[in-house]
């Protein structure tokens, strides 16, 4: 079939809770940046699929404020600097976000074709991936929305379903949708395997953006409207588009599929056969994708084995030890380890429900955390001290500040400091020191071409990240924050 189309817009849905693969997640650090699968993050993994692909314009990538410049910073570091980053205030879900999404591809071309594709998948297969997002292509240029399903190979329950209905003769693979189906119980699921004509619901979509504009006018226009505002009066930021936090807040939060393809008489279908596709949804999900050994281990890090059969057993910091046990999954991080059945660890989220209920920061970040300018990692802590490993990137620097309630040592241990102390600048080398008064006005820079590394030491009545004023700041963040 021969169909003259407009090139394919990627749109890749950076969102996530950090939930369901806790705690190597968390609801600052989700599993798209986590590398879990090989050694790219699944965003990055995301991304670079987008190369095997023909007729690609520039990404567009929609993400948390929060994380934008963890986003950025994954994306440079795999050489992939042309896009566009736009920024939700709030979460909203899926359909406004590709709606956003619509409106800025239409401004290159108003029947651009999105590839709509989560950032946090796995997808094994890159060839038979651009074949069918070419399939895809070719329907989409018809007028249809087309959602890819993968052809199931058991009675999953954890997926929604798709039952297809009549051919669109286009490559074999391709059906006009005849009805979704939410996530079935056992016995359901094996009738669908059963009956041979229903797909998973991958929440991978593709259509050109005047059709998914227009059926969100037809069914949502609230929706439309309250996104077209939040773009229109969206503002750059550094490499960033803020989207209205105004306009955004008052926008109604819906999944696609139930906003518009569970509503749409334009739905199609096209079959994924041989992918290697999973959504990781559980820790089980990802050891069926993981290399396993002779016993159906799935064995990561330092970790010691004997009279054990399928586990998943990560040792991101300590040696882990395992006898004489089966189907568990064992995943210890610096300050949290999970030890759960493997049927149950889908349930992994009420436990990071009881963590949120009581207030505790294990659900939210790591010891180590990432800002714009390197990170910094929690070593001791105790009755008003705290102690801190920090890495600053080449060239970057943090913010000119202050604190009220704390001072601070700095030791160098690797590379070459600068640092403003007051009224003074000074350079630090490997083995040397300053103190920082309370109330001194200070900045911590790496003018070398190596990581810099040092231990700080604070100490005071109140040691939270949010006692910082800052004065100046080299990646746009307000006076006071949260952000180191």
């Amino acid at each position: 079939m021969a169909i003259d189309t407009p090139n394919i817009t990627p749109v890749v849905l950076c969102g996530g809770s950090g939930t369901r693969m806790w705690p190597l997640s968390r609801g600052g650090y989700a599993k798209q940046f986590l590398s879990l699968v090989g050694n790219e993050s699944l965003l990055q993994q995301t991304v670079l699929r987008l190369a095997s692909l023909e007729n690609v314009e520039p990404l567009i990538l929609i993400a948390n404020q929060d994380q934008r410049f963890m986003v950025a910073e994954q994306l440079r570091s795999v050489g992939v600097e042309r896009g566009r980053i736009v920024l939700e205030p709030v979460a909203r879900n899926t359909a406004p976000a590709v709606a956003a999404a619509a409106l800025l591809a239409q401004r290159s071309d108003e029947r651009a074709i999105m590839l709509v594709l989560p950032s946090d998948h796995v997808v094994q297969n890159a060839d038979a991936f651009a074949r069918l997002v070419q399939t895809g292509r070719r329907v989409a240029a018809m007028g249809r929305l087309v959602t890819f399903g993968i052809v199931p190979d058991r009675p999953h329950t954890g997926y929604g379903y798709i039952r297809r209905g009549e051919s669109l003769n286009v490559d074999g693979i391709a059906y006009a949708v005849d009805r979704f189906v939410e996530k079935p119980d056992r016995e359901r699921a094996e009738r669908f395997l059963q009956e041979g004509n229903y797909s998973w619901n991958s929440g991978m979509f593709m259509f050109r953006a005047d059709v998914y504009l227009a059926e969100l006018e037809r069914h949502h226009p609230q929706m439309l409207a309250q996104v077209r505002a939040a773009v229109e009066s969206g503002q750059l930021d550094l490499d960033f588009l803020r989207l209205d936090a105004q306009a955004f807040d008052a926008c109604p939060s819906d999944s696609i599929d139930f906003a518009v393809m569970e509503k749409s008489d334009k739905t199609a279908l096209v079959e994924a056969n041989e992918l290697g596709w999973s959504d990781i949804g559980s820790w089980e999900a990802l050891s069926e994708v993981t290399p396993s050994d002779a016993a159906r281990n799935n064995v990561i890090g330092d970790v010691l084995v004997h009279d054990v059969s399928n586990c998943y057993l990560r040792s991101e910091h300590r040696v882990v030890a395992a006898v004489g046990v089966s189907d568990l999954v064992v995943v210890e991080t610096a300050d949290a380890v999970l030890i759960a059945h493997k049927d149950s660890s889908q349930d992994v989220k009420k436990i990071v429900e009881q963590l949120n209920g009581a207030g505790r920061r294990e659900s939210v970040s790591h010891r180590k955390v990432y800002r714009p300018w390197g990170s910094y990692e929690g070593i001791d802590e105790g009755d008003r001290f705290q102690v801190k490993r920090i890495i600053v990137k080449p060239g970057a620097s943090l913010s000119l500040q202050m604190h009220f309630h704390r001072a601070e040592h700095w030791i160098v241990v690797k590379g070459t400091a600068r640092v403003v102390n007051g009224d003074k600048e000074i350079l630090l080398a490997e083995n040397q020191s300053t103190y920082i008064p309370l109330g001194a006005m200070h900045r911590l820079e790496n003018p070398g071409k190596l990581p810099l590394e040092l231990i700080e030491v604070q100490s005071g009545a109140y040691l939270g990240e949010d006692d910082i004023v800052r004065v100046q700041d080299n990646y746009g963040r307000v006076a006071t924050t949260s952000e180191k």
